[in-house]
C-alpha cells in the first residue's frame, strides 16, 4: 500500500460520517479524491455536499480504499454485500495515520474493561514528563484530527475491537491488552473473533516493538495461533503489589483498577519514566465521569456511578466486598456474558434490575441473592431503602452491566439520568 506514491490518483470512499469519518475527509481531501456515504442521510449536511455520493453511483464506482467507521457493522449495514466483495480495500483512520506517520511513537491500549481510564492516566503521566503527547481513538480526538505532529510526538490510542478488526496496517511501538472477557459478541459472534481482533495490535508489531498482555489463558491460546515478532510480556495481577503502599488515591486501591496500573508500571520501565512522577500522577488522578465515579460519600454511605459498565465482568470486582451493596443494573444483556462472583459475597448483595432484559438477569441471580425487578431506573432507585442516616457501611452501586440503548442514547445519557435521580433520592439541591 503506497499512500505517498501517486497520491492524486487514489480514490477514497469514507463510509460512516461521524467524528472519525469527518476527520478522515478533512485529512485526505486536499490530495485525494474523496467521497462520503452514510446509512443515515441526516449526517450528510450541505457543508459536505460536493463529497456525497449516492448508493447507486457508489456501486458503479471503483475505489482504491474504503475508510470505514468503527460503528459500521459489515453484516448489518446498507453496503453489506459491497463491503464483503471489497473487503481487501477496507481500512480505518488508524491505518491512514500509520501510513503517513510511521515514525511517530504510538502506544495502543485495548482490552474489555478500563481502557479509557488507563489511556487517560498514561496520557497524564507522559504529559507530566513534559512529552508532546496526544490522547486519541475512543477517547479524546479522532487520530486524524491531531495537528502539528512531529517525530517527537507520542500518541496514546485507546482502540476498540471494532477499530482493530477492520485495520490492516496500523501498528504500535507498544501495545497493551489489559484484560479480556466476553463483550461485543453480538458483532464478533464468537470469543475467538473478539480476541483475534484485539490481538491485531500485537500481530502487526515488529521485532523492536513490545506487547504487554494480561496473563490470561484464553489470550495465550489464540496468541499461539499467530506468528508474533515483538517482545511479549505477560503482566500478572499483582506484579507491583509493593507499590500499593505508595498509593493514597482510593480509586486505585481497588483490585480491578490496581490490576490495570500494573501495565503502566511495566510500561514505565521500558520508557524509562520517573517512578515518583508516575506515582504522583496516579495519586492526583480524578476518575473519568461515569466510570466507577463516587458521586456521594459520607462516613457510612457511598454512591458510585459506573454507567460505563456494559458487562458483568466489569462489575464483579466491585461486588467482592464484605460491605452491604445495593446494586442497580439493567438494559440490554450482552451475548456470552457470565456472572462469576464467588458465593461468599452473595450475603452482602441485593440487586435492583430494570430494563428490557431484566428477566435474563433475574434468571442468573434468582437463587443467589435478593432480586427486585422494575421497569426503569427511576423505579429501581425508589425501591432502595432510605440510607441517608445509615450507621453501617453501605454502597449503592449503579453498574448496569448491560448496553444502554433500550432506554438511553448512550452510557453518558444513562449516567446523567442516574445523577439526577440520586439527588432526588437524597433530597440534595
Amino acid at each position: 500500500m503506497k499512500f505517498k506514491n501517486n497520491i492524486l490518483s487514489k480514490k477514497f470512499l469514507i463510509y460512516g460520517f461521524g467524528k472519525s469519518g469527518i476527520s478522515s475527509l478533512n485529512y485526505l481531501k486536499q490530495k485525494h479524491k474523496c467521497f462520503i456515504f452514510d446509512d443515515n442521510k441526516k449526517k450528510l449536511n450541505n457543508k459536505f455536499r460536493r463529497f456525497i455520493i449516492s448508493k447507486s453511483k457508489l456501486l458503479n464506482n471503483k475505489f482504491d480504499y474504503i475508510v470505514i467507521s468503527p460503528g459500521i457493522d459489515i453484516n448489518r449495514c446498507h453496503l453489506s454485500n459491497y463491503l464483503k466483495k471489497n473487503k481487501k480495500k477496507v481500512i480505518t483512520d488508524l491505518d491512514i495515520f500509520y501510513k503517513f506517520n510511521p515514525e511517530v511513537l504510538t502506544i495502543t491500549i485495548t482490552g474489555t474493561n478500563g481502557k479509557s481510564t488507563t489511556s487517560k492516566l498514561l496520557y497524564e503521566v507522559l504529559k507530566n514528563h513534559d512529552y508532546d503527547v496526544r490522547l486519541t481513538g475512543n477517547i479524546g480526538n479522532p487520530i486524524l484530527k491531531e495537528i502539528k505532529v512531529t517525530r517527537k510526538t507520542i500518541f496514546v490510542v485507546e482502540a476498540s475491537s471494532y477499530q482493530l478488526a477492520y485495520s490492516k496496517y496500523f501498528k504500535s511501538k507498544f501495545s497493551l491488552i489489559i484484560n479480556i472477557s466476553p463483550d461485543h459478541l453480538e458483532r464478533h459472534n464468537t470469543m475467538k473473533n473478539y480476541i483475534l481482533s484485539k490481538l491485531k495490535c500485537v500481530t502487526k508489531q515488529s521485532e523492536n516493538d513490545v506487547a504487554l498482555i494480561a496473563n490470561n489463558n484464553l489470550i495465550k491460546k489464540f496468541l499461539r495461533l499467530k506468528s508474533i515478532k515483538s517482545k511479549i510480556i505477560f503482566v500478572r495481577k499483582n506484579n507491583y503489589n509493593p507499590l500499593k503502599n505508595k498509593l493514597n488515591n482510593n480509586n486505585f486501591i481497588h483490585s480491578a483498577n490496581f490490576q490495570n496500573l500494573n501495565f503502566l508500571f511495566e510500561l514505565s520501565k521500558y520508557m524509562k519514566l520517573n517512578l515518583k512522577t508516575v506515582l504522583k500522577t496516579i495519586n492526583n488522578f480524578k476518575p473519568l465521569k461515569f466510570r466507577q465515579e463516587v458521586i456521594y460519600r459520607t462516613k457510612y454511605l457511598k454512591i458510585i456511578n459506573d454507567s460505563k459498565s456494559t458487562t458483568l465482568s466489569s462489575t464483579i470486582p466491585f461486588l467482592e466486598t464484605n460491605e452491604k451493596v445495593f446494586w442497580i443494573l439493567g438494559g440490554l444483556f450482552k451475548k456470552g456474558d457470565k456472572f462469576n462472583l464467588k458465593k461468599k459475597y452473595y450475603k452482602n448483595l441485593e440487586a435492583y434490575i430494570y430494563g428490557k432484559d431484566r428477566n435474563i438477569f433475574y434468571k442468573l441471580f434468582k437463587n443467589k441473592f435478593k432480586v427486585t425487578l422494575s421497569k426503569d431506573l427511576k423505579s429501581s432507585i425508589k425501591l432502595i431503602p432510605k440510607l441517608k442516616d445509615v450507621r453501617t457501611k453501605v454502597t449503592i452501586l449503579f453498574s448496569p452491566s448491560a448496553a444502554s440503548f433500550d432506554q438511553y442514547k448512550n452510557f453518558e445519557d444513562r449516567g446523567e439520568k442516574f445523577n439526577m435521580l440520586i439527588k432526588r433520592y437524597l433530597s440534595i439541591k
